[in-house]
């Protein structure tokens, strides 16, 4: 399913990290709204706690976006359902650090959603990317997917053990990138691009390697344009409405 985005000329609009500019980031609001938005794909961020549930959470640490302090994997998944993920939302109430599982558990109505699926560099970020597969493919959803990381050293564990779809990025920017010609670039589906880094030179680049160019963040309607005009095919967006009324026009 997720091999749509290579045959389609269409541009779509994915969540980043759900509807992360009007709802708590990586929560089960913020997907589910997303998803009421009619996106085509969501992306989050994958973590491991300490008893090694997987977490639906970006930062390596709680301190940014709950009410609590210290790394994620030094918590259990019960002291770690004890903070308050609303992150600057209060008026939406308590919100709680998702589970993948339950992440799972609410796309189960939507068989057309698809799913960039980011695994956080970290110490344990191969054996969380097994565990995402796993649970991916007992969910029917692997067909979906599209695995990310800044980490190269996953981007190739994922292609070279299960032969998956990965996004990267530029060398300059990944951990442990392989410049080599069996290297990082050859084992990556995507390319994304933020939008400081953005320009059609680099949109190019990706392109004549044979790897889709996508992008990050563009949130306003000057972003936007600019995205278009490069040639990106997808957009991640903190605020998608800006792109989905701009799409709606063309």
């Amino acid at each position: 399913m997720i091999d749509r985005l290579q045959e389609s000329n269409s541009i779509v609009v994915a969540g980043h990290r759900g509807y992360l500019s009007a709802f708590p980031e990586n929560t089960l609001l913020g997907f589910q709204k997303a998803i009421d938005l009619g996106l085509e794909m969501i992306e989050f961020d994958l973590r491991l706690s300490k008893d090694k549930v997987l977490m639906v959470i970006h930062d390596d640490s709680v301190d940014r976006t709950t009410n609590g302090s210290g790394k994620v994997r030094d918590f259990t998944l019960n002291e770690l359902k004890e903070f308050d993920a609303s992150n600057g939302f209060q008026q939406y109430g308590q919100q709680e650090i998702p589970t993948f599982h339950e992440l799972c558990e609410l796309l189960k109505p939507y068989s057309d959603l698809l799913l960039n699926v980011e695994i956080k560099p970290s110490v344990d970020a191969k054996e969380a990317a097994d565990e995402a597969i796993t649970m991916l493919k007992e969910f029917g959803y692997l067909s979906r997917c599209v695995f990310t990381s800044f980490d190269a050293e996953v981007i190739a564990h994922i292609y070279d053990t299960y032969g998956l779809k990965t996004q990267g990025f530029l060398g300059e920017v990944m951990q442990h990138f392989d410049p080599s010609e069996n290297g990082t670039y050859s084992k990556m589906w995507a390319g994304a691009l933020s939008m400081d880094l953005l320009t059609r030179e680099r949109i190019e680049f990706f392109q004549k390697q044979g790897i889709l160019a996508w992008c990050y963040c563009p949130d306003d309607g000057a972003q936007v344009q600019y995205a278009l005009e490069c040639g990106a095919t997808l957009m991640t967006c903190n605020d998608p409405m800006p792109a989905l009324a701009i799409l709606k026009k063309s």
